[in-house]
């Protein structure tokens, strides 16, 4: 029988008892980390992020707030968007114009300013829509429309397959702890990733950004345990100055329990 421990000796085992629970509790609560009780392994940044984005296009919708800051000044957008068999889309948003309503269904877009006259589009064509849409530009104002009624996880699949993503650690987001990931990739290749984009959509979308001398995109993403993405960030660094988006997911499967109403 082994000898018992002295009380010194017991301190010291409850201490390293105690450091093992800390560091099982830390794998447990971070993206990139396995489940408690399971073997500590890291899964690599990008296997975590396109995980998230499947849990994301799952749930069928959420709640987003999306500030978009540059030298442009800054704007907003908050509501709920839903995507799946049926896209739909009711924001608030706040832009050059005032604050407005923007209402996406059935493949039409619109958009509404008190005391103007409503604007409408189809949705292929909702960058139209952008007070900052140039003309002779393709139809392309930046993706600022087109990524307020679309599901979140697109840009983050992009994100993911555009690859050089590293982790930058555990913090503290929305009352929980998260994984928080960053990359950055060239324009040409981070479009190119966008599945989404036709070849002439994408020459249309590389041209905008080479004339405001934008060579790289760079991106953060914030995922909470259970791949549940919750925050997304673009920066995008040009001649005129530095365009910060920042998107946040909450209250997944809003919007899904029932069609959004007519009229």
């Amino acid at each position: 029988m082994p000898p018992a421990l002295r009380p010194a000796a017991w301190g010291a085992a409850l201490l390293v008892l105690a450091s093992g629970l800390t560091a099982c509790s830390l794998l447990a609560v971070s993206g990139d980390r396995t489940p408690l009780g399971a073997p500590a392994t890291v899964r690599p940044p990008k296997q975590v992020l396109l995980s998230a984005t499947q849990t994301l296009d799952d749930t069928g919708g959420a709640r987003v707030r999306t500030v978009e800051e540059g030298p442009a000044g800054r704007r907003t957008a908050a509501g709920t968007v839903v995507w799946g068999p049926r896209d739909a889309a009711e924001l608030t948003v706040t832009d050059e114009r005032g604050t407005g309503r923007l209402r996406s269904q059935d493949g039409t877009v619109d958009l509404g300013y008190e005391g103007a006259a409503p604007l409408r589009a189809e949705r292929a064509e909702a960058e139209s829509l952008d007070p900052r849409a140039v003309p002779g530009a393709g139809g392309y104002a930046g993706g600022w429309m087109t990524g307020l009624i679309s599901n979140p996880g697109d840009s983050a699949h992009t994100m993911a397959l555009a690859g050089r993503l590293t982790s930058l650690g555990g913090e503290e987001l929305a009352g929980t702890t998260v994984a928080h990931y960053q990359g950055s990739a060239p324009v040409a290749e981070y479009f190119a990733a966008d599945q989404g984009l036709t070849p002439e959509r994408l020459a249309v979308v590389l041209g905008y950004y080479r004339e405001r001398g934008v060579t790289a995109i760079g991106y953060d993403v914030w995922i909470a345990p259970g791949d549940r993405l919750l925050r997304l960030r673009a920066t995008a660094v040009g001649s005129a100055g530095t365009v910060v988006t920042t998107t946040d997911v909450s209250e997944l499967g809003t919007g899904t329990e029932s069609p959004a109403p007519a009229g």
